[in-house]
């Protein structure tokens, strides 16, 4: 969403918005009536008090299933009602009972109050416990993790609509793949592989949307569209977003020019899992065009593929000012108002997400009566809408309750147990990029010298990062360290540098340097011209180091890759940390690492590279591959094998040291092909390679039963206990062209104790692990010799797995 135009939001039109839609206080129920205040909108003492009998109204049948409740709510709208409620700020239907909503809600790592009021802070909910950035959370490539994450913040949010302080719906997560390191949303990401941003996405849903029993998420219901959730998640932004603002591009005019095998490889995966797998409720639409089409007007991309093929339950709403987009900048085939609501209402799209500054209002609202009235949309088709909306609500209870989530209250929010999850995040998601001569942990340390911008040192605003809410409280990197080493000296730098570092870097035990980035340089609305360190730190970094006695820690705040090869190959810097955006207890985190109470076990869910990576492929390119004739080097680790990579994708050092071992040495699959399947072709390298009679197996329509297990022995040889993260990565043929140079499709993060080791089992489905996406665009699985290869080049594990098509 614009971050420029969120800003912007005056008090006065909050006083209007609460005059408008009636702002609730804390201590109260979530809907207020006529100066009353109730828990659900069926309560017949509700409809009493605006002169109704409930009764009257079927949608309050709680015996009837709810697509019928949600249809006949629908039949008792007039059409003016019905355009009223197709935006974010729903005005709701008094003559029929229907209150007013606010759709737009926030949560992508913590209850932000984002939007235009629907989540507010304030009298008994003061905070909301603030998580690491995604980006961080993701390099912990942990799934128990994830999911404890998204049950905390679904918790806080029950806890809050139950104060009257939320609503229910919130737009997270984020799960575009970062494709260039010049973006700058990296922060809010998982990064740059698309499974590992599918499963993050899947397990962040679940967390937010499961309502659990005994320890156990409650059965699935008979009809999906009535499985009751906790809250509902969205995944956004659908699809191939990855350009804000670099240089004369701008999101809300760029063309995103993307080959199909691009979409369905990249782009889509994540968006597929999340809907698929994680079963979301919701799935929101990009403000770019794909290939002249605009995502929200694009009824292949809504309709055909996200409700129909991958089977949404639940709602599709557009980046907040989409459909004002594609009329005021992207002036899409000179359509009006009235012809772009029609154009995406008509592609699937159901609510319209409109910015909320003084006078603005969604197109859905201002131009959706026209569009009816002038032929060019079907009132049957905002119907459909409006029934989509109505049953996400239903299965929140927002009509009946959900009574097992009726007692979550003001204690339920910014629990210890809450913080203490917040700052284990932390933990878990530093990676530990250098550390010549084991110059971390630090021991007998008695004095420290802490070092570097205001901003990185005190960084209670910066550590937040942005869609922040208000935190339960902040531990800075100066509090983190001053509580594990009292005698510490704060050393402020600026462009001009730290004055003179000759004589405190002398008096002290160890210097730690804290720098790096912050949200004015990347984030939503800006992309990275370059990927160097800002405001003249390389300079003072170096200087800090010459004067000082002994090697300097560095820890890098950020959240895309920095070009710090200065540091690595400088001997005066021993260590490097990267800490990225890490929360409200990011401070204690870094203490923690840095001094030894825990071992880092992250790796980089980006690659970092030089800067030189950047004068060689726009980042207007879309493609993914190598493309030759323009001399374009590929994208991310999966097609990118130049000389630039400064730490690779999945990197990350330990202060103990870990073996691989594993009974496994080769395997072999007989893939049954039916008489009903069609093999596919494949593309190979010009090197003679003999076509087999079946090449491929086309993996739609194929049972996929077929398995590869193997079990892998980690062994920690080292003296201090640690986590290790086991990433099992397959290599298609090396005959095959074009394909993957590798691609992630397992991992587990797990506890080896000191001298120990552990068994860790994988079953890899050969249709989901060993498929790539061949330049037909059909995803299929080769023949031939694939391999399995565990770790990265220091540490590794491979095996060939023989793949040959057999007749059933």
């Amino acid at each position: 969403m614009a971050s420029s135009l969120r800003h912007r939001v005056l008090s006065a039109s909050l006083l209007l918005l609460c005059a408008a839609f009636v702002c609730v206080s804390g201590n109260q129920g979530p809907i207020t009536t006529n100066g009353r205040n109730y828990s659900k909108v069926c309560d017949p003492a509700r409809f009493a008090s605006m002169g109704l009998e409930m009764g009257g109204f079927r949608y309050c049948d709680a015996s009837l299933p709810y697509p019928e409740r949600a249809r006949d709510l629908v039949g008792l709208l007039t059409l003016e009602e019905k355009v009223r409620n197709l935006g974010d700020r729903a005005e709701g239907a008094a003559r029929v009972g229907l209150p007013p909503y606010l759709w737009w809600g926030e949560a992508l790592h913590g209850v932000s109050d984002t939007g235009p009021g629907g989540t507010w802070f304030g009298d008994v909910v003061p905070g909301a416990t603030s998580f690491p950035l995604v980006i961080n959370s993701a390099a912990a490539f942990n799934e128990t993790l994830w999911r404890a994450i998204g049950g905390a913040v679904s918790t806080e949010v029950r806890a809050m609509y139950n104060l009257g302080h939320a609503e229910l719906t919130y737009w997270s997560p984020n799960i575009n793949v970062v494709r260039d390191p010049r973006w700058g949303r990296a922060s809010e990401t998982p990064g740059e592989d698309p499974f590992l941003v599918g499963r993050y996405a899947v397990s962040f849903v679940r967390a937010m949307q499961d309502i659990y029993h005994d320890g156990a998420p409650a059965t699935a219901a008979a009809d999906p569209f009535s499985r009751p959730i906790k809250v509902s998640s969205c995944c956004k932004h659908y699809a191939a977003y990855d350009v804000d603002a670099w240089f004369a591009a701008d999101r809300l005019t760029f063309d995103a020019k993307v080959e199909e095998r691009d979409m369905i490889e990249t782009f889509e995966r994540p968006f597929e899992m999340c809907v698929r797998d994680g079963d979301a409720s919701c799935v929101m639409c990009s403000y770019n065009r794909i290939n002249g089409v605009p995502a929200c007007a694009d009824a292949r991309l809504l309709t055909e593929t996200v409700r129909d093929q991958w089977q949404l339950h639940g709602y599709i709403v557009s980046d907040c000012d989409s459909v004002r987009v594609m009329v005021r900048d992207a002036k899409w085939l000179g359509y009006n108002g009235v012809e772009a609501t029609a154009a995406s209402m008509k592609a699937g799209l159901d609510l319209d997400c409109g910015m909320f500054w003084e006078g603005a209002q969604d197109f859905f609202t201002a131009f959706g009566l026209d569009a009816v009235r002038q032929g060019k949309l079907r009132e049957s088709e905002v119907d459909k809408a409006l029934q989509n909306l109505y049953l996400v609500l239903m299965r929140l209870g927002f009509f009946d309750g959900i009574p097992e989530l009726e007692s979550l209250g003001a204690s339920d929010v910014c629990t210890e147990e809450h913080k203490e999850l917040a700052a284990d995040a932390a933990r878990q998601g530093m990676v530990l990029l250098k550390n010549d001569q084991a110059r971390l942990p630090l021991k007998a340390i008695n004095s420290v010298a802490l070092v570097g911008l205001l901003q990185h040192i005190n960084a209670s605003d910066v550590m937040l990062g942005d869609y922040r809410g208000k935190p339960c409280r902040v531990v800075t990197p100066y509090d983190g360290i001053r509580n594990a080493v009292n005698a510490t000296s704060l050393h402020a730098c600026d462009n001009g540098g730290c004055g003179n570092p000759g004589g405190w870097v002398k008096t002290v035990d160890a210097t730690i340097v804290i720098a790096g980035l912050n949200m004015s340089v990347e984030k939503e609305g800006n992309d990275r011209e370059d990927l160097l360190l800002p405001w003249n730190q390389t300079k003072w970094i170096n200087a800090v180091a010459e004067a000082s006695p002994s090697p300097i820690v560095l820890v890098i705040i950020s959240a895309g890759g920095v070009d710090v090869s200065f540091a690595q190959n400088n001997s005066k810097i021993g260590a490097i940390l990267w800490a990225g955006y890490p929360g409200e207890e990011g401070g204690t985190a870094i203490a923690d690492v840095l001094f030894g109470k825990y071992n880092p076990g992250g790796r980089l869910p980006l690659t970092w590279y030089k800067n030189g990576y950047i004068g060689k492929i726009p980042m207007t390119s879309m493609a993914l591959r190598p493309v030759a004739d323009k001399g374009y080097p590929g994208r991310t680790y999966k097609f990118y094998g130049g000389p630039d990579v400064l730490y690779p994708f999945g990197y990350g050092l330990s202060y103990t040291s870990f073996s691989y071992a594993s009974a496994t040495t080769a395997a072999s699959v007989a893939v049954k092909v039916g008489a009903w399947e069609s093999c596919k072709q494949l593309t190979y390298k010009q090197n003679g390679t003999a076509s087999p009679a079946c090449p491929a197996v086309n993996v739609a329509g194929h049972a996929c039963q077929e398995e590869v297990s193997f079990t892998l022995t980690v062994a920690n040889g080292g003296g201090t206990d640690g986590s290790h993260i086991v990433a099992v990565y397959t290599v298609p043929p090396a005959e095959v062209d074009d394909a993957p140079r590798k691609q992630l499709v397992a991992f587990q993060r797990v506890f080896v104790p000191a001298g120990g080791a552990v068994q860790v089992p994988f079953t890899l489905n050969v249709c989901k692990a060993f498929a790539i996406v061949e330049e037909t665009a059909y995803t299929v699985v080769p023949s031939g010799v694939s391999m399995v290869l565990v770790g990265d080049d220091a540490l590794s594990f491979s095996f060939p797995v023989k793949i040959e098509m057999a007749a059933a």
